[in-house]
C-alpha cells in the first residue's frame, strides 16, 4: 500500500501563520493512504457532525475567522439563512427552536460578530430555549494576545449558557458538538457556546463523527418519586379552592393535552403565565387567563383566594409573584419543575417535585379516578370571568383603530390557529390578552428577558419551522426599528409572513410608567419623527398596508391576510392608550388598577 505522510502538531510562534503552515507541514507521522483518505479539515468535520444531528437550517452571518467554515458551508447539505444581523439570527434560531421542539443552530464570526449574538443567546437561556451557538474565535495562537476581533466568549456567556467549550483540538469536535446538542436540548432546555478558533476549521482529522455520550455530572430529571405523587393527591382530595398555574414547562414538555386531560378530570381552574399561554385553549370553561402585572381579574383573585396551588413548569417570576410575601397568601402551593434551583427560589412551597412536567401529569393520571368536590369555588372564579373580561372601548372621536380590536379580528379571521411572534411592550401584552391561543408553541415571545427587536426575527425562525402555518409577528414601532433590516430575508427566502405594526409613535410601556409612576414626565418615550414605514416595507419588496382610519380596519385585514406573500401591515392607534388592569411593581396579585 503506498504510503503519504502528514504531521497534526505545528509549532505556534507569536507571528504563527496557521493557513502556510496547514499547507506545508513538514512531514513527521507517517500514515496509510487509507486514513489520509478519511482525513477531513475541522470545519468538514463539524458540517458532517451537525448533519449527524440532522439539523436542517443554520442562521447565521460569515466573517474572517469562520471563513474557512463557510467555505464548507458553500456545498454542505444545510440550509443556511443569512441574517442582516448576529442578533436577529440568534433570534430566528429561538423561533425555529420554540416552534419545531428542535435545537436552533446559529454561526457567527468572532469579535462583534459573538458579541452581538449576546442577547440572543441570553434571552433563549432566561425562556429555556435550545440553541447551539457557534462562534469564530481568533487562531489559537492569538487568543489571549488582544489579536484583531477577539473576544472572550467564555468569560462572557458563562453566565448566560448551560455549558460553552472552546475547541483546543480539531479530533474533540464530533464529540462537542454531539454533547452540545445532547445538553441544549434535555432537562431545563437553554444555549450552549461553541468557541471555534479559526486555525481548528483548517487543521485535518481522521476522527468520525460519533453519537456516545459521557456526561457523568450530568443529569436529567424525569418521573417524579411515587411518595411526591400520592401527597399531593392527598392535597387535591382535601383541597376545597385548587388552582392549576400553568407555566412554560408545559409547553416545553409539550403536555397540554395531558395536561387538559388532568385539569378536565378534577375539574381544576386554570391561571397560565405570559409563557404558559396555549397550554390550554382560551375559550376552555376552566382557563381564567393570564395572570400577574397584566393578568385578567378573575386570574389574579384566584390566586389571592386558592387553598391550593399547583405550579407546573413555572419559575414564579416577579411578573406574576410582584410581592413574594402576599403570594398565595392561604394556599399550600406544589412546585413542579424539571430543575432544581427553581424550586424554593422566590417562593417557600409544601411540595417541591424535581420532574418533567408531562411525566409528572401522566403519574397523576395513572392514579384511579376520583371525584373532588368544589363547585362553589368554580361557580366563584366563572363569575369573577363573566364580570370582569379582558374589555376595551372604542376611541370616542373615532380616529384610531383599538389594538385590542386589531388582535381581537386578526384571531378571527386566523380561527385562532396561527403562530403568533410578538415583539415586546404594550403590543405584547394585548396579544397575551385577546389573541384566542388554542395550542402550545403557539406564543413566540421573549418572556424573561423582554428584548426589544424579537418579534420579526422569530417569526422568520417559526416560519421555517412550520412553513403550512399562517405565522403573524406582532411589533411596536419601537422594537420594529431594532431588528426590521430582517424583512430583507422575507423575499430572498420566500418567507410569507405577516408583520402587524402596532404604531402609537411612542415607546408605549414606557410612557405608559412614566405616565403612572413619573408625574407625566415622558423623557425620551415619544418618537418626535419617524420614517414612512410602508415605503420602508416596500424597499424590501414587502407589500405594506397602512390602516389609519378605524372604520377600514376590518377590509384592510382581510385583504392583507389574504394576500400571497409577506407583507407589512402599520395600524395607527393612538398615543395615550394603555394596558389594563394592571397590578402595580410591589403590589399584590388583588391590588390591581384599572379595571
Amino acid at each position: 500500500m503506498s504510503k503519504q505522510t502528514k504531521t497534526l502538531d505545528y509549532e505556534m510562534s507569536e507571528n504563527f501563520d496557521y493557513l502556510e503552515a496547514a499547507e506545508s507541514i513538514e512531514p513527521e507521522v507517517e500514515l496509510e493512504q487509507e486514513t489520509v483518505d478519511k482525513m477531513r479539515s475541522g470545519s468538514e468535520l463539524l458540517v458532517e457532525s451537525l448533519v449527524n444531528e440532522d439539523v436542517d437550517f443554520i442562521f447565521g452571518y460569515p466573517g474572517g475567522a469562520v471563513l474557512p467554515l463557510y467555505d464548507t458551508f458553500y456545498d454542505a447539505k444545510i440550509k443556511h439563512i443569512l441574517a442582516r444581523h448576529e442578533q436577529g439570527a440568534t433570534h430566528a434560531a429561538e423561533g425555529y427552536a420554540r416552534v419545531s421542539g428542535n435545537t436552533g443552530v446559529v454561526v457567527v464570526t468572532s469579535g462583534p460578530g459573538a458579541t452581538n449574538a449576546i442577547t440572543g443567546i441570553a434571552d433563549a437561556y432566561s425562556d429555556s430555549l435550545p440553541l447551539v451557538v457557534i462562534t469564530g474565535q481568533v487562531a489559537t495562537p492569538g487568543i489571549g494576545k488582544d489579536a484583531f476581533q477577539e473576544a472572550d466568549l467564555l468569560s462572557m456567556t458563562t453566565p448566560i449558557t448551560k455549558h460553552n467549550y472552546q475547541v483546543k483540538n480539531v479530533s474533540d469536535i464530533p464529540k462537542i458538538i454531539h454533547e452540545a446538542f445532547h445538553i441544549a436540548n434535555t432537562g431545563r432546555k437553554g444555549p450552549v457556546v461553541i468557541d471555534f478558533p479559526k486555525d481548528m476549521g483548517v487543521l485535518s482529522t481522521n476522527t468520525p463523527v460519533t453519537d456516545e455520550l459521557e456526561l457523568p455530572g450530568y443529569s436529567i430529571p424525569d418521573k417524579p418519586k411515587k411518595d411526591d405523587i400520592q401527597k399531593l393527591r392527598d392535597y387535591l382530595k382535601s383541597a376545597k379552592k385548587p388552582i392549576v398555574l400553568s407555566g412554560a414547562g408545559i409547553n416545553h414538555a409539550k403536555a397540554n393535552k395531558v395536561f387538559t386531560e388532568f385539569v378536565n378530570r378534577h375539574q381544576l381552574p386554570v391561571v397560565s403565565t405570559l409563557l404558559g399561554l396555549g397550554a390550554i385553549p382560551y375559550e376552555h370553561p376552566l382557563f381564567l387567563g393570564m395572570g400577574g402585572m397584566h393578568g385578567s381579574y378573575a386570574s389574579n383573585m384566584a390566586l389571592t383566594e386558592c387553598d391550593l396551588l399547583i405550579n407546573f413548569g413555572s419559575r414564579f417570576d416577579d411578573r406574576l409573584a410582584s410581592n413574594p410575601d402576599e403570594f398565595a397568601p392561604n394556599a399550600k402551593i406544589v412546585h413542579v419543575d424539571i430543575d432544581p434551583s427553581e424550586i424554593n427560589k422566590v417562593i417557600k412551597v409544601d411540595l417541591g417535585i424535581v420532574a418533567d412536567c408531562k411525566a409528572t401529569l401522566e403519574a397523576l393520571l395513572d392514579f384511579e379516578s376520583y371525584s373532588i368536590k368544589h363547585e362553589n369555588w368554580l361557580e366563584t372564579c366563572n363569575s369573577n370571568k363573566a364580570q370582569h373580561p379582558f374589555t376595551y372601548k372604542d376611541d370616542e372621536d373615532g380616529t384610531f383603530s383599538k389594538p385590542q380590536r386589531t388582535i381581537e379580528y386578526i384571531g378571527d379571521i386566523t380561527n385562532g390557529d396561527a403562530i403568533v411572534t410578538t415583539d415586546v411592550g404594550q403590543h405584547q401584552m394585548w396579544v397575551a390578552q385577546f389573541y384566542p391561543f388554542k395550542n402550545h408553541g403557539q406564543l413566540v415571545t421573549s418572556g424573561g428577558l423582554g428584548t426589544m427587536g424579537f418579534g420579526i426575527p422569530s417569526a422568520i425562525g417559526a416560519k421555517l419551522a412550520q412553513p403550512d402555518k399562517t405565522v403573524i409577528a406582532f411589533v411596536g414601532d419601537g422594537g420594529f426599528q431594532m431588528t426590521n433590516q430582517e424583512m430583507a430575508i422575507l423575499d430572498e427566502y420566500g418567507i410569507n409572513i405577516k408583520i402587524v405594526l402596532i404604531n402609537n409613535g411612542t415607546l408605549g410601556m414606557v410612557k405608559q410608567w412614566q405616565d403612572k409612576f413619573f408625574n407625566k414626565r415622558f423623557s425620551h418615550s415619544v418618537f418626535n419623527d419617524q420614517p414612512d414605514f410602508i415605503k420602508l416595507s416596500e424597499a424590501y419588496n414587502v407589500k405594506g398596508y397602512l390602516i389609519d382610519d378605524p372604520t377600514q380596519l376590518e377590509q384592510q385585514l382581510d385583504e392583507a391576510f389574504q394576500y400571497d406573500g409577506p407583507a407589512l401591515i402599520e395600524v395607527r392607534i393612538s398615543p395615550v392608550e394603555t394596558v389594563s388592569p394592571m397590578v402595580p411593581s410591589g403590589k399584590a396579585n388583588h391590588e390591581m388598577e384599572g379595571l
